[in-house]
Order: structure tokens, then C-alpha cells, then sequence
């Protein structure tokens, strides 16, 4: 026997407003088409004024639990991916935790960028294999259209706010790859690429700053770097890419996911695609991509499913679990 970390639900939150490319026209020089063919996204959510980033992340958390038909009581621990926390301190996990009503157990935020929810997932599954706790909800959230230089049209184009979770449970399993579960995690990190992918401001350089990006070279690095992520994580798990049933990658770019599923020599009909309607939500759009996937019907208990995501740092890394 070999304790597994077990998805027992999941559940996702959009903001109401729904911006279309077409928005974009009125105050930048691009198009509905130079957006969906560089980047295949149609529209994004984008937070209202007043709603934050622990806001949307605690409807996706009730959502989860409601999925998993489970109280804040049953959770031990939150584990909360994300780049834009409500406030410098303390945590966006720690609100989340107040608004769940939820007193016992811990909760903390991990800053990963986009490659977030992957090591937010990679932790939670180690902490309950470690005994410190059975079920842990793991939730990505970002309000990245509060970063955004609206002048520039390569990037503010690109993003979407929401939120999603799933909760992680400690069940015994078999230690075989056909496990429900996950099975296996891969994380790296590379320091050296900081200026592809930045916020040119922060709290210790008493700045707020911009989303910065050279779009070109994080393509670059993107398919390379998450196909090896996925391959080493199947390789741990004892699989490979014929075993899976679904890739439900990081949604930041159509031609990044379709490159990423060919070097996997997966086809297209083996990925869930959400891009389309949120934009890259950054740490929340592989968890929004996994609840829109199941409510779609596509992921079904005993799938295989890799989840790889490559964000700024640069950070990468991939998941497999079974469904």
C-alpha cells in the first residue's frame, strides 16, 4: 500500500465582466484577429473594482468543497498560488481561510508565477505523503488585470483574472501507476531568465510597476521546456505520453499548448483548451481548466491526466495524477 493524494472535488470562479478583443481596438493599435491568431485567446474575465484576488479564490474554494461534499472543517491546510495577493501581508490563504470560516489547521500562499498551481500542487502532495495533513485545498488566483500596462498592446492583451481549486485528500492506493491520484511532480527553476517575464516594481524597490514581457523568448523556452517536464514527470509516474488521457496545460498561448502537445506526440483532442475564454489567468488557469473540463465532461474518474505550466522566474514544472 502507498499513501496518494487524491482530488476529491474541484470547482472555479470568473468574474461577471467578460472583455472581448474587440474592446482592445478602441484604445490600442491591434485587432480581434492579430489577438486569436498570435494568441488563440476571444475574451478574458477581468475582476470588478472592488473584488479581490481572496474573493475569487474563495468562491472557487466553496466550490470545491461543495464538489467534494465537504465543509471548511474537513480541510487542514490551504495551499493559495498566486502572484497577486490582495495585500503585501498577510496572505491571500489566510483571508481565504477567515472567509471560510474555517479556525483550525494553516494556510500560506506560493509565488510561482504562472507555473504557480503546479508548485502549489507539488507542496500540498508532499505535506499530506508527509502526515502534516488529509485534505488540503490547492487553489490558484490572480487579478493580473491589475498589473497590466494598458499602452502596451503585446502583453495587456494576453491576461485574465478568475480563480480555481480543487481539494487534495490522503487516500491509501496500491503504489501502482494506476493509482487515482498523483503520481508524480517535476518543478525547476532558472533565475537567470528574470528578464523575460517581470513586474518592474515591488514592495521592497517602493514601487508597484508593470507586467513586462519578451514574448518571443518565453515562446522559445515555453514547448522545450514543458515537454521535458511532462516526459520526466510520466518517467517517475512509470508511464508515458500513450497512457495519457488528457494534457490540461497552462493556458497562455494556443500555439504554446498545440507545440507542447506535439513534442508529446499527443493530438489536440487529448487537451483541454480554455485559453480561448480566459486569457492566461497565470497560477489559475490549469485549476480553472480542470473544473471547466470536468463540468464539459471530458475529465472522468480514472483519467491520466499531466498538467505542466512554465511561468516567470522563469519557473516550470508538471503534475501527473489520475483522476
Amino acid at each position: 500500500m502507498a499513501g496518494r493524494s487524491v482530488v476529491v472535488g474541484v470547482g472555479h470562479y470568473l468574474p461577471k465582466r467578460i472583455v472581448p478583443n474587440s474592446e482592445f481596438e478602441k484604445t490600442l493599435d491591434t485587432s480581434d484577429e492579430w489577438i486569436r491568431t498570435r494568441s488563440g485567446i476571444e475574451r478574458r474575465h477581468f475582476a470588478a473594482e472592488d473584488e479581490t484576488t481572496s474573493d475569487m479564490a474563495t468562491q472557487a474554494a466553496k466550490a470545491a468543497l461543495a464538489d467534494a461534499g465537504l465543509t471548511a472543517d474537513d480541510i487542514d491546510a490551504i495551499v493559495l498560488a498566486t502572484s497577486t495577493a490582495d495585500l503585501t501581508f498577510p496572505s491571500a490563504a489566510t483571508m481565504v481561510q477567515a472567509n471560510l470560516g474555517m479556525t483550525r489547521g494553516f494556510a500560506f500562499d506560493v509565488q510561482a508565477v504562472c507555473a504557480g498551481f503546479v508548485f502549489a500542487l507539488a507542496n500540498a502532495n508532499a505535506l499530506i505523503l508527509s502526515g502534516q495533513a488529509k485534505r488540503i485545498l490547492v487553489i490558484g488566483a490572480e487579478t493580473f488585470s491589475r498589473i497590466m500596462d494598458w499602452s502596451d498592446r503585446t502583453t495587456c492583451v494576453l491576461f485574465g483574472d478568475g480563480a480555481g481549486a480543487l481539494v487534495l485528500e490522503a487516500q491509501e492506493g496500491a503504489g501502482t501507476p494506476a493509482d487515482r491520484g498523483i503520481l508524480a511532480t517535476d518543478l525547476h527553476s532558472d533565475g537567470r531568465f528574470k528578464d523575460l517575464l517581470y513586474v518592474d516594481g515591488g514592495v521592497s524597490t517602493r514601487t508597484t510597476g508593470y507586467l513586462r514581457m519578451q514574448g518571443n523568448q518565453v515562446f522559445r523556452h515555453a514547448v522545450e521546456k514543458l515537454a521535458a517536464t511532462a516526459t520526466t514527470a510520466l518517467d517517475r509516474a512509470g508511464l508515458t505520453s500513450g497512457d495519457v488521457d488528457w494534457i490540461v496545460p497552462h493556458q497562455a498561448n494556443i500555439r504554446i499548448i498545440q507545440g507542447t502537445a506535439k513534442k508529446l506526440q499527443l493530438p489536440m483532442d487529448n487537451v483541454v483548451v480554455t485559453v480561448q475564454d480566459h486569457g492566461n489567468t497565470s497560477a489559475a488557469s490549469i485549476p480553472l481548466a480542470l473544473s471547466v473540463g470536468k463540468e464539459r465532461g471530458q475529465i472522468k474518474p480514472g483519467d491520466l491526466i499531466v498538467t505542466e505550466a512554465i511561468g516567470g522566474g522563469l519557473a516550470w514544472g508538471a503534475v501527473v495524477m489520475r483522476w
